[in-house]
């Protein structure tokens, strides 16, 4: 299930643009894309699903639970600006998929792979698909922006890892020290936080069992 807060007013456009990663300009009525919303230290807030209603409607779906959260987060820079903003459950997805697909696609969801004012969204390796670098400022830009002109070198990465029985919140191990953790698992296949020293085709542990970092 999927929580889903919609923005209207004659500033919703503006307003969001403010505050999303994505480039609203490039969602047509009735499109849809991907986006984050940042705190102001750059760490997640959310990932969301944005999609153009009308033109002066929005509708921001959020994983299960974390309505109430973008709603704060938004609600907290609303200063001066027509835009109303409310919150409702939705039925269905914000990943339209099962677990095994959005290992298969290395997709993050809110309360398994993100952790509201922890996790660096460089880190989920999907900003290609969640932010423009090429639009003006929002709320957050500075750490993404950093952390992409560095070369994303960030102190963990989001990995496509199998291996036997797999268990989220399991530990990852590498000569005895600790380098991951899984963090969702369906059968022999998971989605896991890996250290970046730990290189893609790399096997590592988890209860003394191999696991293949596979990408």
């Amino acid at each position: 299930m999927s929580d889903t807060v919609i923005a209207t007013g004659p500033d919703a456009r503006s307003f969001l643009q403010s505050q999303l990663s994505q480039d609203l300009a490039n969602v047509d009525r009735d499109g849809s894309a991907w986006s984050w919303i940042l705190q102001p230290t750059g760490k997640v807030a959310a990932l969301i699903h944005v999609t153009k209603l009308g033109d002066e409607s929005y509708s921001l779906a959020v994983d299960g639970g974390f309505g109430s959260v973008v709603l704060a987060r938004l609600n907290r820079f609303k200063l001066r600006v027509k835009v109303d903003l409310t919150h409702s459950e939705a039925d269905g997805l914000v990943f339209a998929g099962t677990d095994p697909e959005r290992i298969e696609a290395v997709w993050p969801a809110m309360g398994h792979e993100l952790v509201v004012d922890e996790t660096i969204p460089n880190a989920a390796g999907i900003n290609d698909r969640t932010v423009s670098f090429t639009k003006g400022c929002y709320t957050g830009q500075e750490l993404v922006a950093r952390v992409d002109s560095r070369g994303d070198h960030t102190p963990q990465h989001l990995r496509h890892v199998s291996g036997h029985n797999l268990v989220a919140g399991r530990h990852l191990t590498l000569n005895g020290k600790h380098v991951g953790t899984v963090t969702t698992a369906a059968g022999d296949v998971a989605l896991a936080w890996v250290a970046r020293s730990v290189e893609i085709g790399e096997t590592i542990l988890c209860d003394d069992q191999p696991v293949l970092v596979n990408r």
